[in-house]
């Protein structure tokens, strides 16, 4: 395709294929209008699950989904690969890069947001997001890259990677992080000394996870403790460095030395969005009315995160952006076939949850009281995997989990390649130094495994 595209139809364009951008797609599917999915990646990835992927408990394929399979049941779509560079309203088209452009007859702009840096020194160049599935994959790959390195080389000096947010993907970071380091390095990292390696989550705020209720956020913070989480609440930083951290807390600010940072604090909208002549709202994102309808613009709408109503806004979450971009597709189909709008845009609600390790979560679910623990747990796994769009996506997740939560012996992991390990010093290795260390490391993971379960037992009060 080289040149405009047009269509007899009513020709509706969805830019982005995350859970809004689908959702708008396949209620769409009966509806007398042709519809083209344009997205810069060739798959869908299910967010949620990304730091499972960085802590190497499930592999990429189980948690991306490939968008050209949605024509598998719906044959009024096609998909296009490319990065949105500029919109003309007036003539009602998207250009893309590779100077393609896509007419349309209705806009959905549904493109997610990215990670906000909250222009603190350092943080872009030198912390590691994780929205996106090569990031998960960077993530991952270094993580194992120090480890290989510490293990030939020794610990010099401890080791730490500092999780900066405390929101949901904080939490479920270094909670997954903290396991790893408790329960798979003493068997696996023999030559290491578990007690060197450091897991810190800093949070400006007084508490992790603020939009739960006061108990599930203290059940949360004292499962992080639990595990060991060096736990830096009503804490700021300053600057990320090639080498660590520069925090502040209560005036004092102090340099926490660390081979890793991963930045989960906060959202914000893509630079480009501000060339698409749409309005902006607070971090970027479009202001919408009560309709899903871009202020000022009667066939451009947006949804999920990167859209907000001043008056209504929503959390961004997956649930607003599914609803949303059904309820986009109700409207554009009544349009079409000459039917007045259905009622505003009304949100609801289903529920919040995250977890903070295995058999330990905190859940706010509709209908149900607050839940902690194991069946916050449970439900969370099993939403989780029904969220996925595919029954393979299903199912190799389902095993990768169980394999991890319910076989305490397995201490297997996903891995990719990482450099080559060069001694700093000529060496040779000991092994009965090594015989040694896996008598200690089972050791240690028999301790580490029974801590972990202790924290599960229901909390007296």
């Amino acid at each position: 395709m080289t040149g405009p595209v047009t269509t007899k139809r009513p020709h509706v364009v969805v830019v982005g294929g995350g859970f809004g951008g689908l959702a708008a797609v396949r209620k769409l599917k009966n509806a007398d209008v042709d519809i083209t999915l344009i997205d810069r990646h060739t798959y869908n990835t299910f967010q949620p699950l990304l730091y499972q992927v960085a802590t190497a408990s499930l592999n990429p394929g189980d948690i991306t989904w490939f968008l050209r399979a949605v024509r598998a049941k719906q044959d009024n779509v096609r998909f296009v690969k490319g990065t949105v560079v500029a919109m003309d309203h007036d003539q009602q088209s998207v250009l893309l890069d590779g100077n393609i452009t896509v007419r349309y007859d209705y806009l959905v702009v549904a493109v997610g947001v990215t990670a906000n840096f909250f222009g603190i020194e350092g943080a872009a160049e030198y912390s590691m997001p994780l929205y996106r599935r090569t990031q998960a994959l960077a993530l991952r790959d270094r993580m194992f890259a120090n480890l290989e390195d510490a293990a030939i080389n020794g610990q010099n000096r401890d080791l730490r990677v500092v999780v900066v947010g405390g929101g949901a993907t904080g939490v479920e970071m270094a909670g997954a992080l903290a396991e790893m380091r408790n329960l798979d390095l003493p068997t696996t990292y023999p030559e290491l000394d578990r007690d060197r390696v450091h897991i810190t989550l800093v949070e400006m705020a007084p508490h992790v996870l603020g939009p739960f209720d006061a108990r599930l956020r203290d059940y949360a913070r004292k499962a992080l403790e639990k595990r060991e989480i060096d736990l830096r609440l009503g804490t700021a930083v300053k600057e990320v460095r090639p080498d660590g951290v520069l925090v502040e807390s209560n005036g004092t600010e102090e340099f926490l030395e660390a081979g890793i940072v991963v930045w989960a604090s906060g959202v914000t909208a893509h630079s480009v969005v501000g060339e698409w002549g749409l309005p902006q709202g607070r971090g970027g994102r479009i202001e919408i009315d009560d309709h899903q309808r871009v202020r000022g613009f009667r066939n451009v709408f947006a949804i999920g995160d990167i859209a907000v109503n001043p008056d209504t806004p929503l959390p961004q979450l997956a649930q607003p952006a599914l609803q949303g971009g059904k309820y986009v597709a109700t409207v554009i189909k009544n349009e079409v076939e000459g039917k007045p709008d259905p009622k505003p845009f009304k949100y609801r609600d289903k529920g919040t949850m995250a977890t903070i390790g295995r058999a330990s979560a905190i859940a706010e679910v509709k209908g149900l009281p607050k839940l902690k623990g194991f069946i916050a747990w449970a439900i969370w796994v099993a939403v989780h995997i029904a969220s996925l769009l595919d029954n393979r996506n299903r199912f190799a997740t389902m095993t990768n989990l169980s394999i991890k939560f319910l076989l305490w012996r397995s201490h297997s992991a996903i891995v990719g390649e990482t450099p080559y390990v060069i001694a700093h010093e000529p060496k040779v290795l000991d092994a009965n130094a090594s015989r040694g260390g896996k008598k200690a490391a089972k050791k240690a993971a028999k301790k580490a495994a029974k801590k972990a379960t202790s924290d599960e037992r229901p909390d007296p009060r």
